[in-house]
């Protein structure tokens, strides 16, 4: 009678790391990892020793120091004798904003335009063909300046519309002002406001919040909230019974009245920009540098969306359209209804390197004096301190920062946006 045994098992030795294909590929990733450890660790150490050499250890404490310097375009309070990080954020809320506009206005023309290139109307899709190719084909830069220069030497300057007989008027019966110096429009306020938050103090970092916009933000959510549940009793009302029952004027109403009545108990009325010496006061003043920047940034990356959404739209199966043709479906609900919201599924993921490359292009502000993060910290705060590894390492800090949220959020956008298999 024979009796079976387990083999002995084999021991351990250190040649197995490289001879053995189940540690080989570990072995050889810790390795790498470990000298790339080491090569960074050297150039960190080598960089610090000779920035000691030289006087100019790293630190940030320039960063408390009076910038001296001033930023025409901002959206909070600030004077030249502010800190450096005073002048940084201030840079930084300029940059967010351009992106924000940008974004959005891109967004709006490269879509009508993708879908207008589609059109059966022939000078229509030929027009914006030229439009597309025009402006992706050009560098952005010179979009900017050339924008900048028709701004300024085109429009009139504020003496123009001095006088009994001017040479301008102003426009929305006499609420904006568009000159050579930038556009002026008239600002709410309220004559019963609920005050502002003030946060941080007297530090570089501080800024109010308006009570008035959190009321407004609070009763347009619910608005929002409201409308979609209301659609979804529409849908359920359809999917039992057939008959969809029309809910627009009930939507409008749930998201205007709110708002009116809002409105009028904080006593919303207009500020508008007046004509007093050589230049307009009152009101929002919109820099040219800001138009020209935001303008020129939004229609050249329109053309990149544009040709985005014309791939996604012909990605999708012309069956599609000829079954909501055969339902009924007018051409307009069909691209609304049934072709767009299929096409997200392809159009969203390169949009997100468009809105990467949008607010990345907006450091080319300093071409027309718009201050933003590179202007400022990048910039000015730069050349007066002398602390160029310091701003350049937190410059692109900030930029990675950006870039990684607007990742993010439309990454989260695509995700509930996409279609669920069964």
């Amino acid at each position: 009678m024979t009796t079976l045994t387990d083999p002995p098992k084999e021991q351990f030795r250190l040649s197995m790391l490289l001879y053995d294909t189940r540690y080989r590929s570990a072995t050889i990733q810790v390795i790498a990892l470990i000298g790339f450890m080491l090569l960074a660790a050297w150039i960190i150490s080598n960089t610090i020793q000779n920035l000691e050499a030289l006087g100019k250890p790293v630190e940030f404490g320039f960063f408390g120091e009076s910038a001296s310097y001033d930023i025409n375009q901002r959206l909070l309070e600030y004077t030249s004798q502010d800190s450096h990080l005073r002048a940084a954020f201030i840079g930084l809320l300029n940059t967010l904003v351009v992106a924000v506009l940008g974004c959005i206005t891109a967004t709006i023309v490269g879509v009508l335009v993708g879908v207008l290139r589609l059109s059966n109307n022939w000078l229509v899709a030929r027009i914006m063909t030229v439009y597309v190719e025009m402006f992706r084909n050009v560098p952005v830069l010179l979009w900017i300046v050339l924008a900048m220069a028709i701004l300024i030497e085109g429009l009139p300057a504020p003496n123009a519309f001095r006088g009994d007989n001017p040479t301008a008027t102003m426009d929305l019966f006499n609420s904006v002002a568009v000159t050579n110096r930038g556009v002026y429009i008239p600002e709410f306020l309220f004559s019963r406001s609920l005050g502002d938050i003030h946060l941080f103090g007297t530090s570089s970092l501080r800024f109010d919040i308006s009570l008035d916009l959190v009321a407004f933000l609070v009763v347009l959510g619910g608005s929002i909230f409201t409308m979609r549940k209301v659609s979804a009793w529409a849908a359920d009302k359809q999917e039992s019974t057939g008959d969809r029952p029309k809910i627009w004027h009930i939507q409008l109403g749930i998201l205007f009245v709110p708002m009116i009545i809002l409105m009028a108990a904080l006593g919303l009325h207009l500020g508008y920009p007046e004509l007093k010496g050589f230049n307009f006061r009152g009101g929002t003043h919109m820099r040219n540098s800001l138009i020209a920047l935001w303008l020129a940034l939004s229609l050249y990356t329109a053309a990149f969306i544009a040709e985005i959404v014309r791939a996604g739209i012909l990605a999708i199966s012309k069956g599609q359209t000829e079954a909501a043709s055969a339902l009924g479906l007018r051409p307009g609900r069909t691209m609304r209804l049934v072709i767009l919201p299929q096409a997200l599924r392809v159009i969203i993921p390169p949009m997100i390197s468009n809105y990467l490359n949008l607010t990345k292009n907006s450091s080319l502000a300093i071409a027309v004096g718009y201050m933003d993060i590179t202007g400022t910290l990048g910039g000015i705060t730069m050349n007066q301190t002398g602390r160029e590894l310091e701003c350049v390492l937190l410059l692109m800090l900030v930029y990675l920062c950006i870039s990684l949220s607007i990742s993010a959020v439309m990454n989260w956008y695509n995700n509930s946006v996409k279609l669920v298999e069964r």
